[in-house]
């Protein structure tokens, strides 16, 4: 097992034999109008409300195709997808792809109100602002104290191996960009991240390659606890799935930014630019923010604060994307994580 590992960090960035995975597609026609073609990484039932609002205002037919982040990495870095528009929860992707002149550039009226720390060199643009939470199964913590932060966690985790063994669920860094991008961050943010990385390996953790899954998860009493989860997607299944609390942990919160771009392939960049400007006003539809639990962009959200840690958009994401970092990176990983 652990051979066939470290087989899959070294051939991460090399095209795969097969095309890349849609997870999902999904066809929202306008009879005579253009297409715009979008590869996103959002659920599409979280992002429908949007395309419905926004086909409101444009008659524009719109595929929505849906992805992991590698996955949408690999479609424009590898394959050249003809896609128009890309949505992405891994920023650090997203910047690579820029960085290595695989966008257009575009800008607008609703481009140039986003606050600067939303944007970059006119290529990428924030539409969200997203936590990474603790989500627990209230069940499992009623004779526990539910933990505050990082130290808090690892020592609970040690004081009570009978019920977390086999029941804590966490990305699997090797296949979800977004993980990748939360477990770099954390390594810069503190120097607990690879203690409890060790601790959760010991307790025989599950990996998962996104968030959904370890919310059903841990809904259905499976898991105990899942960590770095999304905290959209974990509030906005508290109003139908009873038993989950969400924690923030109170010695840091890593905010990820979601954004979309215009990759250099696309055959409609005047819709995909539509697109933009509509994302980039969302926090002016309070209905939309209510109906898909995705907290707009908003001034002032990305200043330095105690405990928030905005993921900052620009040059410094690419450090982990370095093959040999990466790979160094994933190496200590794994070798933490996975210790049977």
């Amino acid at each position: 097992m652990r051979h066939a590992c470290l087989a899959l960090l070294l051939t991460f960035w090399a095209a795969l034999a097969s095309a890349f995975e849609i997870e999902e597609s999904r066809s929202y026609p306008a009879p005579g109008s253009p297409e715009l073609r979008i590869l996103s990484t959002a659920d599409a039932d979280v992002f429908e409300p949007i395309i419905k609002a926004f086909q409101a205002l444009h008659p524009i037919s719109i595929t929505y195709d849906v992805a992991s982040s590698a996955q949408v990495m690999q479609a424009l870095y590898d394959e050249e997808a003809g896609y128009d528009l890309a949505i992405s929860s891994a920023m650090d992707l997203q910047t690579k792809l820029a960085n290595d002149g695989l966008a257009q550039r575009y800008s607008s009226d609703a481009t140039t109100a986003l606050p600067p720390w939303a944007k970059w060199r006119d290529q990428i643009f924030a539409f969200t602002q997203e936590p990474a939470v603790l989500v627990l199964n209230a069940d499992a913590f009623k004779d526990l104290p539910l933990p505050k932060n990082r130290a808090g966690l690892i020592a609970l985790l040690r004081d009570h191996p009978q019920v977390f063994d086999g029941r804590i669920g966490t990305y699997d860094v090797r296949v979800s960009g977004l993980g990748y991008l939360f477990a770099t961050q954390d390594s810069r943010n503190t120097e607990s991240f690879w203690r409890l990385t060790e601790v959760m390996g010991r307790l025989n953790t599950r990996l998962y390659c996104c968030s959904g899954e370890m919310i059903d998860a841990v809904a259905r009493g499976e898991l105990a606890l899942a960590y770095n989860v999304l905290g959209s997607y974990a509030q906005a299944r508290l109003a139908d799935t009873p038993g989950i609390v969400i924690v923030e942990m109170d010695d840091f919160v890593s905010v990820m930014l979601r954004t979309a771009l215009i990759p250099q392939t696309a055959q409609a960049p005047q819709a995909a630019g539509l697109m933009i400007d509509f994302l980039a006003s969302m926090r002016n539809r309070p209905d939309l923010v209510a109906a898909t639990g995705l907290p707009p962009v908003v001034n002032g959200a990305g200043a330095d604060e105690s405990v928030i840690r905005p993921i900052r958009l620009g040059p410094g994401l690419l450090v982990f994307l370095d093959r040999l970092r990466r790979d160094t990176f994933l190496r200590s990983w794994v070798s933490s994580i996975e210790q049977n």
